[in-house]
């Protein structure tokens, strides 16, 4: 493995695409004391650099939306030109896991690989999708399309950590779902990672409480301490859909302001901070 010195630096983006109003008691298990307004901002990222983009999670559909009674805010893949790119020409998509709000819109890629790790795509076809508790975050559409460019032989099904490319790696981080993966990049401030949902918000990490749709309550807390390790500090920790994202970080210009932030630059005031990290 590269010094990080001489790894290639990546800028990287969060871009938002939908939002809901939810409350703090649907967002831990057990409830909370204090229950109040706790709404949920839904993301695709993307990651630029060494002459390449990386797509991870490609969202939902307008009618996707309207069906699960989401607010849609605006097409992650249509956005992706406020950026400079075009989904027919981006190479590779991260699917962090298969749950409707990542995998949406897969086929807009026509030119991708797609990098999941196995585990998921198991997970996703296999024996507790009988139960609506577990099956009800997956799209049999979206999940049997996935199989299919399997078939085609357009998906990368990795079975553990994996660097897709210097400065970008791929790693385990389940407890959501079975096989869900965070995203490490090398970044001219350090390691960032992409938590995705092995963390929904700051505060489900930083309290150490699980939130309420999971397959195995204890590796999501543990998946908590992998992405600590991953990071290089609490401000490098990108969590899967907390609205203080776009709150603790910089439109990349006045145009995008409330549409997409950039990741790669310190953020403007300091993240919650987990107990358990020691710098």
């Amino acid at each position: 493995m590269q010094a990080a010195e001489s790894l290639p630096v990546y800028e990287v983006y969060a871009l938002r695409y939908a939002t809901r109003g939810a409350r703090r008691s649907e967002n831990f298990v057990g409830g909370d004391p204090h229950d109040a307004d706790m709404p949920m901002d839904y993301f695709t990222w993307i990651v630029k650099g060494e002459g390449r983009a990386f797509i991870v999670d490609t969202g939902f559909t307008a009618a996707m939306a309207e069906r699960r009674r989401r607010t849609y805010l605006r097409c992650p893949v249509e956005s992706l030109s406020a950026l400079g790119l075009r989904a027919d020409a981006v190479e590779d998509v991260i699917l962090t896991h298969l749950h409707y709000d990542h995998v949406g819109n897969f086929d807009r890629f026509p030119a991708a690989r797609f990098h999941l790790q196995e585990r998921e795509l198991n997970f996703a076809t296999g024996r507790y999708m009988k139960y609506p508790f577990f099956a009800h975050g997956f799209e049999v559409d979206e999940v049997v399309g996935i199989v299919r460019l399997n078939y085609a032989g357009r998906v990368e099904l990795h079975s553990g950590v994996v660097e897709l490319a210097p400065g970008l790696t791929l790693y385990p981080a389940p407890g959501h779902t079975a096989g869900l993966q965070a995203v490490r990049v090398h970044t001219k401030r350090g390691w960032l990672v992409l938590a995705s949902d092995s963390m929904h918000f700051f505060e489900n990490m930083t309290t150490d409480r699980p939130f309420t749709v999971g397959y195995h309550l204890g590796e999501m807390v543990d998946a908590f301490r992998i992405v600590e390790k991953l990071a290089a500090s609490s401000d490098h920790i990108i969590p899967g859909h907390d609205p203080l994202v776009m709150q603790l970080y910089r439109a990349p210009s006045p145009e995008l302001e409330g549409v997409c932030v950039r990741l790669d630059v310190d953020p403007v005031r300091p993240a919650p901070k987990s107990q358990h990290i020691r710098r």
